[in-house]
């Protein structure tokens, strides 16, 4: 099994980090068998992230983190928040993922704070990210302020998130279903229809898929 931590958190010591580190340690010991534990900091990554916008190519480092996050198992993203919501440089690296990169993956996401007010940010922010990406967002988030470090409940949460991540990470991936594959994204957010619904009765007369480029050009003037 391969676990990736990836950390948005920019102090040193930092208090994402640790999070991280918590529900890294709380999920190893409830997943069975050998772990791979692997930490993406983003901090040393920022560089590289910036350099992927403009050129379209990633650096040594930046590559060999987004091999890791593409080969886990399962993953575990923290973030810091700024400004109601996740940090800049958490939101850039997985925009220079690509698209079907974390589709189907096990993720737990977490966020640290210096006030309980912002807790919403998992799911007005992290989750609906996630789910976009069509990964597998556990059912418990794991928000830390400040005053939750030491405190009632923090433990708790991390171990609850830890034993849902650590499920997901040892259940068997399922097959797909003879027949089934149906639709797929196509460059350009476009719609493609795939063989096995091109062969279905009635689709081969008469239904046609208008790629969004052709659509994008015909409202143009």
């Amino acid at each position: 099994m391969k676990l990736v931590v990836v950390s948005a958190g920019l102090s040193v010591p930092s208090s994402t980090r640790l999070l991280g580190d918590r529900l890294a340690a709380a999920t190893v010991g409830r997943v069975s068998g050998p772990v791979d534990l692997r930490v993406v900091e983003l901090r040393d990554l920022a560089v590289e992230i910036a350099h992927n916008f403009t050129n379209g190519f990633p650096g040594r480092a930046l590559s060999a983190a987004i091999e890791d996050v593409t080969s886990a198992d399962g993953l575990i993203v923290v973030t810091p928040v700024f400004s109601a919501s996740y940090s800049g440089l958490f939101k850039s690296f997985f925009d220079v993922l690509d698209k079907d990169a974390l589709v189907g993956k096990p993720v737990v996401i977490a966020a640290t704070g210096g006030t309980g007010r912002h807790s919403l940010v998992l799911d007005h922010a992290l989750r609906p990210l996630f789910a976009y990406l069509r990964a597998v967002v556990v059912p418990t988030g794991v928000y830390a302020a400040s005053e939750d470090w030491g405190a009632e409940g923090l433990a708790e949460r991390v171990g609850r998130a830890a034993g849902e991540l650590a499920g997901l990470m040892s259940r068997p991936a399922p097959a797909p279903a003879a027949g089934s594959e149906s639709v797929s994204s196509a460059p350009g957010g476009a719609e493609a229809v795939l063989p096995a619904q091109a062969a279905l009765p009635g689709r081969a007369d008469g239904f046609h898929v208008v790629p969004f480029e052709e659509q994008l050009a015909a409202l143009r003037p």
